[in-house]
């Protein structure tokens, strides 16, 4: 499948993955809906372009009430939708012992609740013309957990069992599903990573300044989507950690530890 003159929409695209992602799809011809909370930052990219191929649709996603409403006016745009990607969620930087309950219950909500509400809304119209494509951005931490990532971990692996199974039930539908899981990519995740009170830790990470950088990643999510891959893993070493979880755990155990990785 190519992407060519699709009609994608791009949850979190204000900035890192997303936005260079909706830079890239603009040059397949692709028609874009650009959703997340900064509308300011979404129309500035939006300014760039011609006013027929990319809308901005702001919202929230923990405004799960209204996920139907706001599907509604998605495919209102170009009459459909056939890719949804659901890249918005934050992540986290704080030890399990110190962490607030509500942190927790935050990130589940935004990165698994607000995700899959998005994602059950938008099914009708997926059954409906018995095609849609899912791309979900998960993590490497969706595959093995690190620590101060407890509750980011958590989410991650929940949208990987969410989406597998979505995956099977609605085959029949034509409906496509592809797991993107990022290792380390030189964006603002980190920056914004929520601390064990909730507030951001404003400031950066050595793991992630080192990263990928975003023009080596999005070709490769790029080509998964195009080749509708079940689950793609995008990093640098890090990687090897999906492999030491599944046939050497207790290494991967003592190696993450040992690292020390913030």
């Amino acid at each position: 499948m190519k992407l060519n003159n699709k009609v994608i929409w791009i949850t979190g695209a204000s900035s890192g993955i997303g936005e260079a992602l909706a830079h890239a799809l603009i040059t397949k011809k692709c028609r874009l809906i650009i959703s997340a909370r900064n509308e300011s930052a979404l129309q500035a990219f939006k300014a760039n372009y011609p006013t027929d191929q990319v809308q901005v649709l702001p919202f929230d996603l923990l405004d799960f009430d209204n996920a139907s409403i706001v599907v509604a006016k998605a495919i209102s745009f170009f009459g459909k939708v056939d890719v949804l990607v659901n890249n918005g969620g934050i992540s986290q930087r704080s030890l399990i012992a110190e962490t607030d309950f509500n942190v927790d219950r935050r990130i589940m909500d935004v990165d698994y609740f607000g995700t899959i509400a998005l994602t059950k809304a938008l099914l009708p119209h997926f059954i409906q013309n018995q095609s849609g494509h899912y791309v979900t951005v998960t993590s490497l931490m969706g595959k093995f957990g690190a620590p101060y990532r407890s509750g980011y971990c958590a989410a991650k692996h929940a949208l990987h069992g969410y989406f597998d199974v979505l995956r099977m039930e609605h085959e029949k539908d034509g409906i496509e599903v592809t797991l993107v899981c990022p290792g380390f990519v030189q964006t603002n995740v980190a920056i914004n990573a929520l601390t064990a009170d909730g507030s951001p830790q404003a400031k950066n990470s050595e793991s992630t300044e080192n990263g990928m950088e975003l023009s080596e990643f999005i070709p490769k999510m790029i080509r998964a989507i195009e080749r509708k891959k079940f689950e793609v893993y995008i990093a640098k070493n890090e990687i090897l950690g999906v492999y030491f979880k599944r046939f050497l755990p207790k290494y991967l155990h003592k190696l993450v530890v040992k690292s020390k990785v913030r």
